[in-house]
């Protein structure tokens, strides 16, 4: 970051410059071709021919010596250097030159524009540390009649050359690849001929710029503006130049943290100022200039690939803009740091980097308005241009320098907090290494150093897909091992350590954010607003997200912005920061300190003489040295500031710290949200008791609170119409109130400890229970499980229900040890609490924990919360209420995992079943995936298998492969249970699998539905009703015809497909988070399929005698006709024959599926596709007058009466706006 940049070594933070650098022109070697850059732009024109590169090209070899004289690339030079070399920050001459004239010299006569040019830029050493220059570029006029004349040279030979080459074909060529951009030949050579030795005046660019340790950009500026000032001056100035910079380099110290420093430039006083230790680094770039540039829109998106690491190219015509976004994108990511190639302004010879197959953050110089052209941006990105008048500099006064100050932190303070919040508790989900440094570096690589999957599930889902990508980066990695080496505060990084402080201040509070757009922030329309006002802003919206809906670029990672954009209006956000905007303001307001004014050197006499328009030669003499004795350049200056300091810092640090004290504790009492148990030493009994009583009936409030406060939310709309809530309550992130639930449940744990053992109270009580219990079972046999038991049992013997699971809270726990990818404590105690709640144990399970009276005594001081009976029952009370409602917290957080499952399946008893020869298979899919395809042994009817987490269940696909005498199989359902949350789906099936029996199916795909729980006899039944029932009866029954189904009149039948059709527009207008299964509105006994199924079996006239025909042969009926009208092209009109069209291509890619899946499936597939492609009306419509109608069904068949089937076709054109999304097992093995 910008801020963190010293000098590195020896006494470099007591300077505030170390070198004055002068670029420009050697008039003693001449002009000299820049060969470096040359080359490299023709290289690139080569790539760009050959498609190697996407951001270059050129129509022509050598382009550089195409251009005019005036606009090619010549080498520039460092002229002077003062000092000659410092031990801290050895000198880099060829870094300083590139970047101080990235462009090298340039020329330009009176006709041109010459206006002085400020830049930054950053010179990055190996070791990873930072120095910074600040270079202002201006024109001189060119002396040297040797320069003039060669300058006159060149435009005669180009004349010439051009004359040659062009002026045959002038009329009829393509002036496409001009470089200059002019509209006509003509325009063009008289523009060659802008210049003549006789009659025009040759200017060149010169360059003075500051080499320091720190980022002082604003105080850098001044110091070269005013030395600018001076030289073009019609007056002298009041000293020579080298006292101005002799007081820069050497008399002008560095300003400690927190404090500020005035000095005198050559017509005025500079004021700078250091953040202290405990605010943000110090950044001095115009946060608004990036937002005015850019907008809103594109600074977050370019901000959020930054996080993630994209290949990012800045593009710009000023050099100064490229560093400001480059800067402030990496300022605005505190804490983290930017890890990879960080170039800001990319010198013209090195355009070669751009092809590092590395993340990288550079800026690249335009040329002009037809450079962009040869730029291919991302087709998201609208690149608007330049207005055609630039901004005047504004005059810098006092109060606008300090309205920019305050700007910056109330914009960095938004993005600060954010991250402050996002990472509050990420401290106990760091892993210690556990062997030395030095081992710990040996092995980085393969070390896991944070809990990555604890942490995500304790995230609201919205941001989960952003953060599982941003904990995959360097920055965060790195992050991390700061955290890992820096165990004492004395050895912390910086920003670590204010990042850290922020950290304990929000959990002082203990408030977790309750919902995603937080109440600590409001919105502010303007950036003037912003910088006039106090107040909040609103961050929820500002923090980027990745999300599927957004593009990004993917795999290439490469983001390209221009940087051409006009100033545009926006919205900008601003934050209180109240702390930091106060002491930036007294820091200004009262001047720390004042250094040594210029003064007059001992220099020679005639030296320092004065020439207008000129910048003089100075004396290195009197500027390669400093002073022999002076109370800044000591090692250990200033020794004086220091003890002030340290006596100014101490009594602030009591005074801040009691005002915050009070401040959060006020808080706190207001939100209601939070309490802390205070210290208890020299209190009296009495007053001990009364402040324990309070607190723990506090924490028994914040307990009843936050339950109601979640099954509110859980409840949703219900709730609310009920008078639970208000309806601004809903809408709060589960995964928020999860964890904030899992904090008070760790305070509750931590309240009054004999002695803390580890990070998470609850945990540990866990493990001395499950101890204790292994201590006292070692006699007996251990087993208990639930698995073994059900593993034990004959595969022969099933019967038609599975077993229950055990429970057990050992057993639980043994899950979570079991999972991996929990490395923590505390990442294990909320996994466990959150398998709990999903298996609505939580209050059963800390029950039985607190059962075992002499353990809690041996842990707990008499005063605890766990020891205080009432409360505690209480507590549990509460905790009971979270049985009325369903959760999947843990199933849907933990979802790379792998999970065992258990199937049972149940064959007809009466038919045969274990007469069964074939061998069956079967295909489980959930929201999260499917299974493969899993072989069952023959006559094996339970089994159980592992696999990654597969969500909840939908679909389960189960077939034979026909071996064998008798490969007929009627089965009843299959019900498949997780083995770890205790979920149980039921699949009802009822119809054969088999050939020449039935429709013919060898596979179905089963649709289920999710049992309740029954309680257990020892446990009090819930009242609330039950939210899910299983199917209550078989959708399909095991009779053979069809016509033996019970018949429907037209009515009952319209009833069911409008249910079904509603059932579908309401699951698409809930909120996307309480949704069901869309497979089951379509599949499921009383979904879609059936509805329609109804309609196409009304009035079918009854089959043959042991003959019997289903619905998919009057629609392969159907299509044979209508391909036959095709072919003969008898087709009435254009709408109905492409509508035939489309169902003939349905109907014959079901039939050509590799799958076996009968034709009552194929039925199936039809309508899901049909819903799906928003095509069913039309095949109603094409069905109802399809000639094979009238020959399979009786007069009174609803598909025969124009009015029923256009009010059918009314109901179905209602799911033309929905996006329906079928599941893969649903139209496996089709590709339309």
């Amino acid at each position: 970051m910008s801020g963190g940049g010293g000098g590195g070594g020896g006494s470099a933070p007591s300077r505030f410059a170390d070198y004055f650098v002068i670029c420009g022109l050697d008039t003693e070697t001449g002009l000299e071709p820049d060969e470096l850059s040359a080359l490299c732009q023709y290289i690139q024109a080569s790539k760009a021919r050959d498609g190697a590169s996407p951001f270059i090209s050129s129509t022509t070899e050598g382009e550089n010596f195409e251009q005019t004289p005036l606009r090619r690339t010549f080498k520039s030079k460092v002229l002077a250097r003062y000092p000659e070399n410092v031990e801290w920050n050895p000198f880099d001459q060829d870094a300083v030159g590139m970047l101080c004239m990235p462009k090298g010299l340039a020329f330009k006569t009176q006709a041109d524009p010459r206006e002085p040019q400020f830049h930054a830029f950053i010179i990055t050493r190996e070791d990873g540390s930072r120095t910074f220059g600040f270079a202002l570029t201006f024109y001189e006029e060119v002396t040297s009649k040797q320069i003039c004349s060669a300058m006159q040279t060149l435009y005669h030979m180009h004349n010439a050359e051009y004359d040659i080459l062009h002026s045959p074909s002038a009329d009829g060529q393509d002036d496409s690849g001009m470089d200059d951009g002019e509209g006509t030949p003509g325009t063009k050579l008289q523009r060659f001929n802008s210049y003549d030795i006789s009659r025009d005046t040759l200017y060149v660019s010169k360059c003075i710029c500051l080499i320091t340790p720190m980022s002082f950009m604003k105080a850098c500026r001044s110091v070269l503006e005013q030395l600018h000032q001076a030289v073009t001056s019609p007056q002298p100035p009041p000293l020579p130049l080298e006292s101005y910079i002799y007081n820069v380099l050497y008399e002008v110290p560095l300003p400690p943290p927190g404090r500020s420093l005035k000095f005198s430039g050559v017509y005025g006083p500079i004021i700078c100022q250091r953040p202290s230790t405990n605010e943000l680094p110090l950044f001095d770039f115009p946060v608004r200039e990036v937002f005015e540039l850019l907008g809103v829109e594109n600074v977050f998106q370019l901000f959020t690939c930054a996080l993630l690491e994209f290949q990012i190219l800045l593009y710009s015509q000023h050099y100064q803009r490229l560093m400001t976004v480059a800067e402030t994108i990496t300022a605005l990511m505190f804490p983290f740091q930017w890890q990879h190639v960080y170039v800001p302004i990319l010198p013209a010879s090195l355009l070669h980097f751009l092809d590092a197959p590395v993340p990288y953050l550079m800026g690249l110089h335009s040329n002009g308005l037809d450079d962009r052209s040869k730029l291919e941006l991302p087709q998201e990105l609208e690149v608007r241009e330049d207005p055609s008048s630039n901004k005047d500099l504004k005059v810098q006064c006092d109060e606008e320098e300090l309205r920019i100050y305050q700007l910056n932190i109330q914009i960095r303070e938004v993005f600060a907090n954010r991250f402050t919040q996002m990472f509050a508790d990420y401290e106990v989900f760091v892993i210690q290494p556990s062997q030395d440094k030095e081992s710990w570096f040996t092995n980085r690589e393969q070390m896991q150093n944070f809990d990555k999957a604890s942490f995500l599930s304790d995230q609201p889902e919205p941001y989960l897909p952003f953060l599982s990508r941003f904990l995959e980066t360097q920055m965060f990695a790195s992050f991390i091992d700061n955290k890992i080496m820096c165990h004492d505060d004395d050895d912390k990084d910086p920003v670590l350590r204010v990042f850290d402080s922020r950290v304990d201040k929000i959990r002082l509070l203990n408030v977790r954010t309750p919902t995603l757009r937080t109440s600590m922030y409001q919105k502010c329309t303007t950036v003037d607003e912003a910088g006039q006002e106090e107040g909040k802003v609103d961050a929820s919206g500002i923090f980027p997200l990745v999300s599927e809906n957004k593009s990004f670029p993917r795999n290439s990672q490469q983001l390209l912005l221009s940087h051409r954009l006009q100033p545009c209006s926006m919205t900008i956000l601003k934050c209180k920061g109240g702390c930091e905007k106060k002491a930036i303001e007294l820091r200004l307001a009262k001047i720390d300190h004042t250094a040594i004014h210029p003064h007059l050197l001992d220099m020679k006499i005639g030296q320092g003489k004065y020439e207008p328009g000129f910048f003089p030669k100075l004396q290195s003499d009197v500027l390669s040295t400093g002073p022999a004795s002076n109370k800044w350049t000591k090692r250990n200056a200033p020794a004086q500031w220091r003890r002030k300091d340290r006596q100014k810092q101490h009594t602030e640090h009591l005074r801040l710290d009691n005002d915050q004290r009070e401040k959060y504790i006020q808080e706190a009492r207001n939100m209601g949200s939070t309490i802390r148990q205070p210290k208890l030493s020299n209190l009296s009994p009495s007053v001990i008791a009364q402040t324990n009583w309070k607190f723990v009936e506090g924490l028994l409030k914040e307990c009843r609170n936050k339950t109601k406060r979640m099954l509110v939310e859980k409840m949703g709309r219900e709730a609310v119409e009920l008078g639970h809530g208000e309806v601004n309550i809903t809408g709060v992130e589960e995964n928020t109130l999860i964890a904030s639930l899992c904090d008070l449940l760790e305070r509750i744990w931590s309240h009054g400890l004999q002695v803390k053992q580890g990070k998470s109270a609850l945990w540990s009580h866990l493990l001395h229970y499950q101890e204790n219990r292994q201590r006292k079972l070692t006699s007996g046999s251990l087993s208990t499980s639930g698995i073994l038991l059900d593993s034990e049992r004959r595969k022969s013997d099933a019967s038609s229900v599975m077993s229950p699971l055990r429970v057990s809270l050992i057993q639980d726990m043994r899950h979570i040890q079991n999972i991996g990818e929990i490395k923590t404590d505390v990442g294990k105690a909320r996994a466990w609490v959150r398998l709990s709640m999903e298996k609505k144990l939580l209050s059963r399970h800390l029950k039985q924990l607190l059962s075992d009276h002499e353990l809690t005594k041996k842990l707990y001081k008499r005063y605890a919360f766990l020891r205080c009976d009432d409360e505690k029952e209480q507590f549990l009370y509460h905790l009971l209420s979270f049985n009325a409602v369903d959760y999947f917290c843990f199933t849907n957080v933990f979802t790379t995992i792998l999970i065992p499952y258990h199937i049972l399946i149940v064959p007809s008893k009466k038919l045969g079943g274990s007469m069964f020869t074939a061998n069956p298979w079967i295909c489980i899919s959930g929201e999260l995936g499917e299974t493969q395809i899993l072989q069952i042994p023959r006559n094996v009817l339970e089994m159980t298998f592992e696999c990654q987490n597969l969500g909840k269940l939908t679909t389960v696909q189960i077939g034979h492969d026909n071996s064998g005498l008798y490969a007929k199989w009627l089965v009843e359902y299959v019900m498949v249970r997780n083995e770890i949350t205790g979920h149980t789906y039921k699949f009802p099936c009822g119809r054969w699998l088999g050939k020449g029996i039935d429709d013919g199916s060898l596979e179905r795909v089963l649709v289920g539905e999710l049992l309740t729980s029954q309680p257990e006899v020892d446990e009090r039944p819930c009242r609330t009703p039950p939210l899910q029932q299983s199917p209550s009866v078989i959708r399909r029954l095991v009779t053979i015809s069809p016509n033996n189904k019970p018949k429907l009149n037209t009515g009952q039948i319209q009833e069911s497909i409008g249910e079904a059709v509603n059932g579908i527009v309401k699951h698409f207008h809930k909120p996307e988070k309480e949704r069901g299964s869309l497979t089951l509105l379509l599949c499921g006994e009383c979904g879609l399929v059936s509805a329609l199924e109804q309609a196409f079996q009304h009035g079918f006239k009854s089959p043959r005698l042991f003959k019997n025909v289903f619905i998919w042969d009057f629609l392969e009926k159907a299509q044979t006709y209508y391909e036959t009208l095709e072919q003969n092209e008898l087709v009435p009109e254009e709408n109905w024959h492409t509508r035939a069209r489309n169902f003939c291509r349905f109907v014959t890619a079901i039939n050509n599926t590799p799958r076996n899946i009968g034709k009552d499936g194929k039925f199936q597939m039809l309508v899901c596709l049909g819903a799906r492609d928003h095509l069913l009306h039309h095949w109603i419509a094409l069905l109802a007058d399809c000639p094979i109608t009238a020959h399979m069904y009786e007069d009174v068949a609803l598909i025969k009466d124009h009015t029923l089937v256009n009010s059918l076709i009314r109901v179905l054109q209602t799911l033309q706006e929905f996006n329906i999304t079928l599941e893969t097992s649903l139209v496996k093995g089709i590709d339309i």
